[in-house]
């Protein structure tokens, strides 16, 4: 038996104790990651016993952050990334600035240096791709509307830290750090180069890649091996994040991320996800339980005061702030909310701005094990706010009228026209969701001189489709409000076509209340949610896999029948 074994050990303890950990923590009805957290802590050199490589094991966690964001790029269209920008891009640039001004003032107050404030207000601005998308996967709502303006935030955030990392070496002398032996070009023909790399990669993905990869793919795919199938995905997401990376000067994940959006585009992008998937959720365990072997649970007994502190800028102060960025954008209250749950943590991009600011000499030692505090606790606590925003929600709207006020608020895009025309009143169908599936919908009742009026929560393809000369109301149809101004008391179908699982139930109830006779159809992935949405009076449920099989069993039939 080889003597070094530093590799196995690691991924053997890792994840032996995490499945552990993580069963236990389940059966307390907590969420599984504060088990695999707690795993990487008791492992970690911080405690008594045995300690895992922290090296190999932060290695490991940055293969798992690639996989997540090649998945995430599957499921995520360009066209996704540009219909959120106008949320999203703003968005993100300020609540990180606002953040970056919370923290700055609080290590200020500490007497810390300007160039250590400004470290640490950056590393608490920035959330975890990796934790955002284990809870917007566990929610459903990794692909409705809501889950992509999250989604578009942190690309945007992503693409700031990129800069951020570039910038911060040959100015930590200007911000009283150690200098840069060598000073290298000027600051601004730095941030030009750098701008040039992220703009020529992301270029070369979308103009090259989306033609290259999906053709690569269907080679491998046409000699119906299955190995060499899941291991051209897995290289082709490795492989383009660590090229991405070292010739462009991008992050693994924003590299891995566009490499799935690339991807995409080939027919078998479906199977590639799923192919993944169980190499995903093994490396998020081990980015899980990488965090907590960083932590050192003394700070908690000799800075509790601080501890405490770091947590409110990270939960309460960046998640007020996104929150009413996105109120002030004219978006729902729910998707403020959420949006908001998101962001309350920090992740990877945090501990490698605060790792290159301390070697830069400008973030102090504590720094690190504050910034290492806040993450822990934040990332353990997130899904107890997501759990939190529903009875939030139903509880502002009871005894606010600021809430109330928010939702019904004067938008020309919240109601029809004035001048729309009596065949979008009465006997129309009410479509909610004007994404792939809605669209689609929406041609064919064009088609068939069918009267329909659109419900959609964005802005842009409200206005795009008013711009048509299509009837469309803005806003979340699980709001009893937007269905009302979408006439649902006087339609004949509801069609529920947004992959929003959450409020599904909710906007049958809604509409039911309006239009008793109101006919339903919903579309649906879950077999489960189908059977039980299927069971009321009225509700017609498209499952994707069953129509799917119908379709291909027709044709089958025709052409058998034929021969």
């Amino acid at each position: 038996m080889p003597h070094s074994v530093s590799l196995i050990n690691t991924i053997a303890a890792g994840l032996g104790l995490a499945l552990v950990l993580g069963f236990l923590a389940t059966r307390l009805r907590l969420p599984a990651l504060v088990g695999y957290l707690l795993a990487g802590v008791i492992i970690g050199p911080f405690t008594p016993g045995f300690v895992a490589d922290a090296g190999i094991a932060a290695q490991l966690a940055e293969i798992g952050v690639m996989l997540l964001m090649f998945g995430v790029g599957l499921h995520f269209s360009l066209d996704d990334l540009l219909a959120v920008r106008k949320v999203a891009l703003p968005g993100a640039l300020v609540q990180m600035a606002v953040a970056t001004l919370f923290g700055a003032a609080l290590a200020s107050w500490w007497g810390w240096s300007p160039g250590g404030a400004l470290v640490f207000g950056l590393a608490l601005s920035v959330a975890s791709t990796v934790v955002l998308l284990r809870a917007l996967e566990s929610l459903g709502i990794l692909e409705t509307f809501t889950g992509r303006i999250a989604i578009g935030w942190l690309v945007v955030e992503d693409l700031a830290m990129v800069l951020v990392l570039v910038l911060l070496p040959p100015l930590a002398g200007a911000l009283g750090g150690a200098a840069v032996a060598d000073a290298g070009p000027p600051v601004w023909q730095t941030l030009g180069l750098t701008l040039l790399q992220v703009g020529g990669f992301v270029l070369l993905m979308l103009v090259v890649g989306r033609r290259v990869f999906p053709w690569v793919l269907w080679q491998v795919a046409r000699t119906n091996s299955r190995e060499l199938f899941t291991l051209c995905v897995v290289a082709a997401a490795v492989s383009i994040a660590f090229a991405s990376a070292a010739l462009f000067g991008v992050s693994f994940a924003l590299g891995a991320f566009f490499a799935g959006v690339v991807m995409r585009e080939s027919e078998f992008s479906h199977r590639a996800a799923q192919e993944s998937l169980p190499l995903r959720d093994a490396f998020a365990v081990l980015f899980f339980v990488s965090v907590g072997m960083l932590f050192d649970p003394s700070v908690l007994v000799e800075r509790p005061l601080q501890v405490l502190a770091v947590v409110l800028v990270i939960v309460v102060g960046k998640s007020v702030a996104a929150c009413a960025l996105v109120l002030l954008l004219r978006y729902p209250l729910g998707t403020a909310l959420t949006v908001s749950a998101s962001l309350a943590q920090i992740g990877e991009f945090s501990f490698i701005l605060a790792a290159l600011g301390g070697s830069l000499g400008l973030l102090p030692p504590e720094g690190q094990s504050l910034l290492l505090a806040g993450a822990l606790i934040s990332i353990a606590s997130n899904p107890l706010w997501f759990s939190l925003i529903g009875p939030l929600q139903q509880w502002l709207h009871a005894h606010s009228s600021f809430a109330r006020g928010l939702e019904s608020r004067d938008d020309p895009l919240a109601e029809l026209p004035m001048h729309t025309e009596a065949k979008y009143l009465s006997r129309q169908v009410v479509l909610v969701g004007y994404g792939r599936v809605g669209r689609r919908i929406a041609a064919a009742l064009a088609a068939n001189d069918i009267p329909f009026v659109v419900a959609e929560q964005n802005r842009a393809i409200v206005e795009q489709l008013r711009g048509e000369g299509m009837a469309a109301v803005w806003g979340d149809a699980a709001d009893p409000s937007v269905l009302i101004q979408a006439h649902i008391a006087r339609a004949r179908v509801l069609v529920i076509a947004t992959a929003d699982a959450m409020n599904v139930r909710q906007m049958i109830e809604a509409a039911r209340t309006l239009n008793p006779s109101i006919e339903t159809v919903i579309r649906s992935h879950n077999e489960d949610e189908a059977r039980l949405l299927t069971q009321q009076d009225a509700v017609t449920v498209c499952l994707g896999e069953q129509e799917l099989a119908q379709a291909m069993a027709r044709t089958v039939l025709a052409r058998a029948a034929g021969a």
